[in-house]
């Protein structure tokens, strides 16, 4: 990497934030038994079903979706808008799984912003052009 150290100290600030709500929302799952077999009581860290859980993470998405077409409240927060929460429940779900498989999901966020941040279909200039991303 190539920064300066205000960048470097800014990332580290980014990565450790990160993981620290990773392990929150993981330990709040894992807490309240998301992380046990309800069949058997087994830990089963490192081994539910991963398409089970990333649907789960859709469902959110899509309920966020669902809550800024309809302009709606949240139900369980109704001081929020429910897209802020259903967001909002989706990032708890992905930390939880990132911590229950022991992913570096902070770091690869670090890694990724500063990826995003040098490439050519992500400049104004290029997402302009015909064929350019324009969302």
């Amino acid at each position: 990497m190539n920064n300066r150290p205000d960048e470097e100290m800014d990332q580290q600030i980014i990565e450790n934030a990160a993981a620290i709500l990773q392990h929150w929302c993981h330990k709040e799952a894992k807490d309240n038994g998301w992380w046990m077999s309800i069949e058997t009581g087994l830990d089963m860290t490192g081994k539910r079903n991963m398409g089970e859980l990333l649907c789960l993470v859709h469902s959110e998405v899509s309920e966020a979706m669902e809550g800024h077409r309809k302009n709606k409240m949240d139900n369980h927060l109704p001081h929020r808008p429910m897209l802020e929460v259903e967001l909002a429940d989706a990032v708890i779900r992905i930390l939880d799984i990132a911590g229950g498989y022991n992913l570096d999901v902070p770091g690869a966020i670090v890694e990724k912003l500063e990826y995003n941040a040098q490439r050519d279909d992500h400049k104004m200039d290029n997402r302009r052009e015909d064929g350019g991303k324009k969302f």
